[in-house]
């Protein structure tokens, strides 16, 4: 199985969105008609064959059929390391399990979420920064369910 369009993912069940950072992977979910995407979890990355079991067995407990991956493309549109990897990422959870996979641009999701935080929620630094990658996949995963909406 190859990456798909958004449009070409699997309907009627949940779908996981993941921010992908460097130290840990943000995992939101959505319902199953796709209108909300809720944060979930945070995996904190250790070895990638790990870090994928995780996922799926997230996946499996959820029932979800399909992932969005944010992309973080440059700000003039262009792919940078970041979105190569992110890309690499896809590819090599394709290697281990077939998955319907998307990717979904995330360019200032982290930076609205975290403006989010301060100035709605009033949250501590140290608060924000343990649940900012759940929140950035919820933000991620919500906007690909919003263009997925008629």
């Amino acid at each position: 199985m190859a990456v798909l369009d958004l449009f070409d993912l699997p309907k009627g069940a949940p779908l996981v969105g993941l921010d992908l950072g460097t130290k840990t992977i943000g995992v939101a979910v959505s319902d199953g008609l796709w209108m909300t995407a809720s944060p979930l979890e945070v995996i904190r990355k250790t070895k990638f064959t790990d870090d994928a079991a995780a996922l799926f067995k997230l996946m499996e407990g959820r029932g979800a059929v399909g992932i969005v991956i944010g992309l973080p493309v440059n700000m003039d549109g262009t792919e940078g390391p970041r979105a190569q990897s992110a890309r690499a990422f896809a590819r090599n959870v394709l290697r281990i399990r077939e998955a319907p996979i998307a990717f979904w641009d995330e360019r200032l999701s982290s930076a609205a979420v975290n403006r989010m935080m301060i100035e709605e929620m009033d949250m501590t630094r140290a608060r924000r920064a343990a649940v900012v990658d759940k929140l950035a996949a919820a933000y991620i995963l919500q906007g690909a369910l919003d263009r997925l909406r008629p």
